[in-house]
């Protein structure tokens, strides 16, 4: 009911954001696949609190455990179970949270929805939710990489209103970690953290924007007419917390151009492969990868909980004020980055798969 995604790679999550620990079980994994077990970790660790002076305080070292699914580093085929415990949990930062909701969070709704929340951190509605979704992503990951040569990376392409002007083409995984907001764009990622610094200090916080690309990307992934590619990674990507907007290819702009601007012509190639001359697309076309690399921008708004007094009520409906005494990231975008990657990968990955069983060999 709700924790669960995927069809034939498909992975569900458990856990509290204060309760004894996180994690997913990831079914349908074809086995034989030999997994880096040091490359998990590493993506958790770039989603870890506590990384720099951007992030939230909370020391977590998020170390993975693998229970079930993997003999000696290599994939069963079985499902397989992976956990983080909780270490640094402060559940009396969240007293006042008791009774009163958050403005713009999760308190209210879940409230509303269920009679009873883990107030605690927010419970399921934490960002530490995502941590089996980043430890499914990276084996769905090294599935794409294994089967296909392919490469999915993200990074922060705008802080506040701050935006890096950057040829998605050319990033790579040593430029986007080369600073602590993520952003390959040197000069821009020093504003960027000035900026989410001097927010931070005024208790306040601030979203952005998430860019991602995806290399060697199969041709052929994706299906009519209600699961096609873009859907099912909007879908996802829209899943993680504090996302309120998606775009793929041209995306909003495309809506300033004439057919002719935005169509993309297809080249001759000579080898049957499918090439065209622009991507305003984003690779993807009737609902079906062309090949072209895939190219989305996820935004995140604003961490909702803020130090800054703010106007709420009680769970009872009485007028109160509200300051968060817990430690939150003043701008979620660095540690959201690998959480778009796994997201991306996890879809592609599900693709993949039925692909194979419905026309063999994508």
């Amino acid at each position: 009911m709700g924790s669960s995604f995927g069809q034939l790679f498909r992975i569900s999550t458990f856990g509290e954001s204060h309760g004894g620990g996180v994690g997913v079980i990831v079914d349908g994994c074809p086995p034989r696949l030999q997994l880096d077990i040091k490359a998990i970790q590493a993506d958790l660790d770039r989603r870890k609190p506590g990384q720099s002076k951007i992030t939230t305080p909370r020391k977590e070292e998020d170390q993975v455990e693998i229970l079930s699914g993997v003999l000696d580093g290599v994939t069963l085929g079985t499902p397989i179970a992976m956990v983080v415990r909780n270490k640094d949990q402060r559940p009396q930062d969240y007293k006042e949270m008791e009774v009163a909701f958050r403005p713009s969070h999760a308190d209210a709704t879940y409230q509303a929805k269920y009679g009873i929340q883990a107030r605690s951190g927010g419970g399921r509605a934490s960002a530490r939710e995502t941590i089996g979704r980043v430890a499914a992503g990276a084996i769905a990951k090294q599935l794409l990489a294994e089967a296909a040569g392919t490469e999915v990376l993200a990074w922060v392409k705008r802080i506040h209103n701050l935006e890096a002007t950057i040829d998605p083409l050319l990033v790579n995984l040593e430029t986007v970690e080369s600073n602590i907001v993520r952003c390959p764009d040197p000069e821009m990622a020093v504003q960027m953290i000035e900026r989410i610094e001097a927010i931070g200090r005024e208790g306040d916080s601030c979203g952005g924007v998430i860019e991602c690309v995806v290399r060697h990307a199969p041709l052929g992934l994706g299906m009519p007419v209600f699961d096609k590619l873009e859907a099912d990674l909007a879908k996802a990507v829209m899943s993680l917390p504090a996302t309120k907007g998606f775009e793929i290819g041209s995306g909003f702009a495309g809506t300033l151009m004439k057919g002719s601007e935005h169509n993309d012509a297809f080249l001759a190639t000579g080898d049957g492969s499918l090439h065209t001359a622009t991507n305003n697309s984003g690779g993807i076309q009737g609902g079906i990868s062309n090949g072209e690399p895939i190219l989305i921008r996820v935004a995140f708004k604003p961490t909702a909980t803020i130090r800054k007094e703010q106007q709420t009520i009680t769970a009872s409906g009485h007028s109160t004020t509200i300051s968060a005494k817990g430690r939150h990231d003043p701008c979620v975008l660095p540690r959201a980055v690998p959480m778009v990657e796994a997201m991306v990968a996890l879809v592609l990955a599900d693709h993949w798969l039925r692909q194979r069983g419905q026309c063999g060999e994508p």
